[in-house]
């Protein structure tokens, strides 16, 4: 009987020492996660970024964006802004932390437990004193902390579309911000015309020259030119706010390109969009990690299906009189499945893991078509922007070029001038609205490499 006694005593030393030396495997990395997440971003992004936890990387990253903003911001170094200041962003990177504490908790076992009852009735005593620990944790620990290992790799995933779509948002303020711009110039040279044009037209009706209908008319389209232009000002300020959030300063520290970047001389074939989506969109990276920790906690699942709990550790008892020895022995605890045999708990996380199977056969599905859709309207806005200006602005230039000749061979009035001038000026706001859309198009085609359009857009 004391062999049998000594020999749970050993195993139970043994058991605590096991649990000490797993307890400490589970530690921090030094970058936090980050280096899995620039490593995926890395294909979709030229800029940097950093996670600024201390003072002096915040700090290094104020003073980079300081620099950036002293001079005119193209699209790229918008981009480098926001990445370097947008604090949501650096909100999201402490999902990392989050993430990471979840692993190396799971990797901690449970604290052992104490337990002692003290009974007493006159000179008689009874007292029982136990020290257990969970051994059940010791089988359970290694998936839990795989499960958790897949959640982090999914978390990085997550902040990996952060980034991108931070970038992809603030390439969308960019484009809108410096189209407003240009709008607002041009709106405001057919206002100016109109006005010119309405003083005329009531002059020559105040002299005799001009009846009131056509001098109606040339004031309507004073009236309804300044109407578009107070509209244009407003969505320019509404576009470089936008941006100015993307990039989390003042709209009034802000300067960037006076136009649009030129159509580009050549198109990526489609073939290489839909390779590139399999290879790199991180919207199923994610879903693979989640499967994969849902695979893996359907395993859990099943260990702990029946039991759960083992308490073991070494205890004392003592009956009878203070100067009596304590009786060693173990104490072992389980919780006995008496009511709940845990037959829905497997078949919940099969549900649960086979419901994930079907969302990522489906958002395969959906990437093949999304990137189809994206690329057509990516050519069809280039194909309408190159026939704007290549047919539609030359074609409106030559007509308002010959109205000016004859004009100046008094063959025709000025109204039909200024009429033709305000149609030029259309046409090129015409085109300027259509190669908008296309660096539009041409972002959201980029986009659709990293997620779901929908995801990118913060819907």
């Amino acid at each position: 009987m004391r062999t049998n006694i000594g020999n749970l005593r050993a195993r139970s030393a043994i058991l605590v020492a096991v649990s000490l030396l797993l307890g400490g495997c589970a530690t921090f990395s030094k970058d936090g996660g980050m280096d899995e997440v620039q490593k995926q971003t890395q294909p979709h992004l030229k800029q940097a970024y950093e996670w600024a936890k201390t003072e002096e990387s915040k700090k290094s990253l104020q003073d980079k964006t300081q620099a950036l903003l002293a001079q005119p911001l193209d699209v790229e170094g918008a981009v480098q802004v926001a990445l370097y200041n947008n604090k949501g962003l650096q909100a999201s990177f402490y999902e990392l932390g989050i993430s990471e504490a979840d692993l190396v908790q799971a990797g901690r076992l449970p604290n052992p437990r104490f337990s002692m009852l003290y009974a007493r009735n006159g000179g008689e005593y009874k007292i029982e004193q136990a020290f257990t620990f969970n051994v059940f944790s010791l089988i359970t620990m290694p998936k839990a902390v795989e499960v958790e290992k897949r959640r982090f790799a999914q978390t990085q995933a997550s902040t990996a579309i952060e980034v991108l779509k931070l970038a992809y948002q603030t390439r969308i303020a960019y484009f809108n911000a410096v189209a407003a711009t240009e709008l607002a110039r041009y709106s405001a040279q057919v206002k100016e015309s109109a006005e010119a044009s309405a003083e005329l037209a009531k002059r020559l009706h105040e002299t005799g020259n001009w009846n009131r209908l056509e001098q109606s008319r040339e004031q309507s389209f004073y009236a309804d030119a300044a109407l578009e232009y107070a509209n244009a000002k407003n969505a320019e300020v509404r576009a470089y706010e936008a941006l100015a959030r993307q990039l989390g300063v003042k709209a009034s520290q802000l300067t960037i390109q006076s136009r649009l970047p030129d159509l580009p001389k050549s198109l990526s074939e489609l073939q290489a969009f839909e390779q590139n989506a399999y290879e790199q969109r991180l919207d199923l990276l994610v879903k693979r990690s989640e499967m994969d920790a849902l695979a893996k906690q359907l395993g859990l699942t099943k260990t702990t299906r029946f039991i759960n709990v083992i308490e073991l550790g070494p205890a004392r008892v003592l009956e009878g009189r203070r100067s009596e020895p304590y009786k060693k022995g173990i104490d072992i605890a389980f919780e006995i499945p008496l009511f709940d045999w845990g037959q829905a708990k497997v078949p919940r996380a099969e549900s649960i893991y086979m419901q994930s199977v079907q969302e990522t056969a489906q958002l395969v599905t959906n990437a093949q078509s999304e990137i189809r859709e994206r690329y057509n309207t990516y050519r069809t806005k280039h194909d309408v922007t190159r026939h704007i200006r290549d047919e539609i602005v030359p074609l409106r230039k030559r007509i308002l070029y010959e109205d000016q000749l004859r004009y100046n061979g008094m063959l025709t009035s000025p109204f039909e001038l200024f009429g033709d001038a305000r149609a030029q000026v259309q046409s090129v706001k015409g085109y300027i609205e259509s190669l908008r859309d296309f660096w539009l198009a041409d972002a959201e085609l980029q986009a659709t490499l990293v997620a779901s359009p929908r995801l990118m857009e913060g819907q």
